[in-house]
């Protein structure tokens, strides 16, 4: 885990504590000790065990945890996660911020997991978007891999992509796209580049200028079809914009290399994992 985790859970406890666990405080005595079990509520793919871990610790180190299973691991209703034994105070003041975290990766795992399934066999594979939480992207992109996913591209610096507002900004009428990837591969020749396309024109344009990955911005089924033709081998293809569960399959069955996913981590449920004391 890096150590920027650990600075988040801080923030995540201190946020939560404030000045103290008033309840905690009022009721329990300081040397009540508990037993505890997280607990999965439903289906679900597990991720954020190690966050889960550092909150517990961070409040009292003493802690003892047993992990009984592993970030990436489906899992039925009722399995049990993480075993706890310590101070009863302590295990229910980090409480909280452990399940916000499990449930919140957790969730992106499972979503992506079901994504997954649904385009098994196709040979096409499941990206991530940079559309993540801020100062969470580290984590929810290690979900959407616990889940089968993969990373796209991490932020700014590791990759090209040419998007509509970088062509209009370019002023070029005569030829955007090849200007764009000719700049890009001078500036930048180690890393690859991808180009949005919205049209099969630029679709062939993006691939005439050596795009390595060509983005079909928004594009039915039919038309992403077109654009495997069109392009044949040429450059890698990635579909993007609209993708659900529901017609995620039909995308694949294209023939496209790639298919991105802004959902699985901009707007994924988060699952039902609880806390419960042991008698």
């Amino acid at each position: 885990m890096h150590s920027f985790d650990r600075e988040l859970v801080k923030r995540a406890l201190a946020e939560d504590i404030g000045s103290g666990d008033a309840t905690s405080l009022a009721l329990i005595p300081a040397s009540t000790m508990a037993h505890a079990a997280i607990v999965a509520r439903e289906r679900l793919t597990i991720a954020g065990l190690a966050l889960a871990e550092i909150c517990f610790n961070e409040v009292d180190d003493t802690i003892k945890l047993e992990r009984t299973t592993e970030d990436g691991q489906s899992l039925e209703t009722k399995t049990i996660l993480l075993r706890l034994e310590g101070p009863a105070r302590c295990i229910l003041t980090a409480e909280r911020t452990a399940l916000n975290f499990l449930q919140r990766l957790s969730g992106i795992a499972t979503i992506t997991a079901q994504y997954r399934e649904a385009i098994e066999g196709t040979g096409t594979q499941l990206l991530d978007t940079r559309k993540t939480t801020p100062g969470w992207r580290a984590l929810e992109k290690h979900a959407v891999a616990c889940g089968g996913g993969k990373n796209h591209r991490m932020g700014l610096y590791d990759m090209v992509l040419v998007k509509d507002n970088h062509l209009a900004a370019l002023h070029n009428k005569t030829n955007p796209i090849g200007t764009a990837v000719a700049r890009a591969r001078e500036r930048s020749p180690k890393l690859k580049i991808e180009v949005e396309a919205d049209t099969l024109e630029q679709v062939e344009q993006a691939a005439s200028a050596g795009a390595d990955i060509i983005l079909l911005d928004n594009m039915s089924p039919e038309k992403i079809r077109e654009a495997v033709q069109l392009v044949s081998g040429r450059s890698k293809l990635e579909a993007s914009g609209g993708i659900m569960l529901t017609n995620i399959r039909a995308v694949a069955e294209t023939g496209v290399d790639f298919i991105s996913v802004g959902a699985l981590t901009h707007s994924p449920r988060a699952v039902d994992i609880a806390l419960d004391f042991e008698a």
